[in-house]
């Protein structure tokens, strides 16, 4: 184990790097399904980071379905990954122009996935909707980028239309997703009428699922990721100068 990470630099996220690592390693299986992660104080030596950052790292790769926590034992490589993983080559594509090109990614399988989540729904995952979406919103109130909370909601609606490869390949993208979120998080906390919309278009998702409203529900989880694009290309000059460039480093350079 010793020979499979290496100390994370500064620049970039520290727990995004942490991440990183350790996902790639999943991902090319030098973490087998079912193998137990270091211990976070063995983490914390060979990345030499804080406790905190391993932990944001570890939530992060539970919110991509690649580890699992189990009580009094440690955290697990998942057992339930289902899904080869694809290589895509972002390297020669702008921050914006990546961003963009996955919410146009986006845009056609989260629609197919609110249709279904709307036609499929059960009770209990309209609560988890719900929940979600409160959880989100409890983040942001409490100073926090909500990333891992959107990436969740998103997960969510996936997990209403019940169909395991439709997961399977949001799964596989949550990878990219949360480099993206972060980047149209982070742009539209810079303005109260950007966010604002997220959280009513977020809501319009969930009332059209709820009311099992098919046509309804797809067209308003494109609606989000229409708008979210036009979001970013409204972004001003500075952001992307700065904070979003930023960001979007993993989602670009990733290979």
């Amino acid at each position: 184990m010793t020979s499979l990470f290496t100390p994370v630099i500064n620049g970039a996220r520290l727990s995004d790097q942490v991440a990183q690592q350790l996902g790639d390693g999943i991902r090319k299986g030098r973490l087998a399904a079912g193998e137990k992660l270091p211990t976070e104080a063995r983490l914390v030596e060979q990345f030499q980071v804080s406790r905190t950052v391993v932990r944001e790292a570890i939530s992060r790769l539970k919110s991509l379905g690649l580890v699992d926590s189990r009580q009094g034992s440690g955290v697990f490589v998942s057992t339930t990954l289902r899904y080869t993983p694809l290589d895509f080559d972002a390297r020669h594509s702008s921050s914006r122009e990546a961003v963009v090109q996955l919410a146009e990614v986006r845009r056609a399988l989260e629609a197919e996935a609110a249709g279904l989540a709307a036609q499929r729904r059960t009770a209990a995952d309209v609560r988890q909707l719900k929940a979600s979406v409160q959880a989100l919103d409890k983040q942001v109130r409490a100073g926090g980028n909500g990333v891992a909370e959107d990436l969740a909601f998103h997960r969510a609606i996936a997990q209403a239309a019940h169909n395991p490869f439709l997961i399977g390949t949001l799964d596989y993208l949550a990878q990219f997703m949360h480099g993206a979120i972060a980047v149209t998080r982070a742009n539209e906390a810079r303005r109260a009428d950007f966010a604002a919309q997220v959280r009513q278009e977020h809501a319009a998702v969930v009332d059209a699922i709820a009311a099992g409203e098919v046509a309804r529900a797809r067209r308003a989880a494109a609606r989000h990721m229409t708008n979210a694009m036009r979001r970013i290309q409204q972004a001003e000059t500075a952001f992307w100068q700065e904070e979003g460039a930023r960001l979007a480093t993993p989602l670009v350079k990733h290979a």
